[in-house]
């Protein structure tokens, strides 16, 4: 489920680059395609680098999830009985027939897939960030930006998928396939980034000190503190509530007791996906409502549309969501195949390594006992000739 929630939250993602364009209609402005003109698009445009990257990242997502539904969707297409069903089910396995050829090619290509989506992570990443540290407002021209956005990907990614891991675990009984272990671990991921991150902003007011530069001080003064307003009627309420949610709320993972807490996993998570929200606020409409010229700092106010199209992405997102959890497997059957075999394989030889050392020792006190009592006859008939020589 977590490749079908990364697909899902990148079609959400994808929207906003087109909504951004003001005629959504003419989205295919953004690719370079044969026309009449022979215009290109302008490739200095983040709107061209969020297309880029978007569309990339979605291609790879969608390729990846579907290559690892295959043997899944075999196994329903054989246990399907609406012939409609059954038809569509084949279509879609590929005409998968659980042979030693098809196991090899598949491990192979979800091998590669893996290997290159894991590196496509950092680069999407990496260029959305550049949407901003390729500009000059103040706030936005920091080279701290990739990583920190990389590693704030990871933070809210993991922090995401708890959020839907332990309700689905809950209510669909799933106690015994995603384990506390596999929660615990995920906390300490969520931990190790949630420190990155904190490094990220402590590393940002640093620069903005270190470097002089009167516009950037002014901009995380104005962060901080609210500069020329008061405290209250300023953003600084905003940066010190993500500051509390992505810096102090994850240390509590350090306790053992909290991160085997389903229910502490899960609102700590909540907090964290909304510090990481306020984090996305904080850096646009900061920088942008306190730019170079003084005649544009105005507060932000969100209209009742704003937040409509905050409100539709995550009623998207929950729809296609719960949408897959009532077609397709939440959790991979043909995996849960493998481990159940690996671990009776494991039991099996656990319990032959356990016959053969009682074995072994068995035969370790039987040669003992019979040591013991040769040693004994011998040295009896040499006492007995000691005291009574004749």
């Amino acid at each position: 489920f977590a490749e079908a929630m990364t697909l899902f939250a990148v079609a959400c993602a994808g929207m906003f680059p087109l909504l951004h364009m003001g005629r959504p209609w003419y989205f295919y402005w953004l690719l370079p395609y044969p026309n009449t003109m022979l215009l290109w698009p302008q490739f200095r445009s983040p709107l061209v680098w969020d297309a880029f990257a978007v569309s990339t990242y979605a291609s790879i997502s969608a390729v990846f999830w579907f290559i690892g539904l295959i043997p899944d969707l075999a196994t329903m297409r054989d246990r399907a009985t609406n012939p409609v069903s059954k038809i569509v089910l084949g279509f879609a396995a590929l005409g998968w027939r659980n042979s030693a050829r098809h196991w090899h090619r598949y491990q192979t290509a979800y091998l590669l897939l893996g290997g290159l989506a894991a590196p496509l992570v950092i680069s999407v990443h990496s260029v959305v960030s550049m949407d901003f540290a390729g500009g000059v407002i103040p706030g936005w021209h920091a080279t701290i930006f990739p990583p920190y956005f990389v590693a704030g990907a990871i933070f809210s990614g993991f922090a995401m998928v708890l959020i839907l891991a332990i309700p689905m675990r809950y209510f669909y009984k799933m106690q015994d396939f995603i384990t506390m272990r596999h929660l615990e671990a995920c906390a300490k991921l969520i931990l190790v980034t949630g420190l990155i991150v904190a490094y990220g902003y402590s590393f940002e007011a640093f620069t903005a000190w270190y470097s002089g530069n009167v516009y950037e001080q002014h901009m995380m003064w104005a962060r901080m503190t609210g500069g020329a307003r008061p405290f209250w009627q300023s953003y600084a309420p905003c940066y010190w509530a993500l500051i509390f949610c992505n810096v102090i709320t994850p240390q509590a993972l350090w306790s053992y007791k909290i991160r085997t807490n389903a229910i502490a996993l899960f609102f700590i998570c909540i907090i964290v996906q909304t510090g990481m929200w306020l984090e996305r606020f904080v850096i646009i409409i900061t920088s942008l409502s306190q730019e170079f010229i003084p005649a544009k700092w105005h507060m932000y106010y969100p209209t009742i549309w704003d937040w409509a199209i905050f409100a539709g992405t995550i009623g998207f997102f929950f729809f296609a969501f719960l949408l897959f959890l009532r077609i397709l497997p939440a959790i991979s059957i043909f995996e849960m195949r493998e481990l159940i075999h690996q671990v009776h394989h494991t039991e099996h030889l656990e319990l032959e390594r356990a016959e053969e050392l009682r074995r072994r020792r068995e035969r370790a006190a039987r040669g003992g006992s019979a040591t013991g009592e040769s040693g004994g006859a011998s040295g009896g008939g040499f006492g007995s000739v000691a005291v009574n020589p004749a």
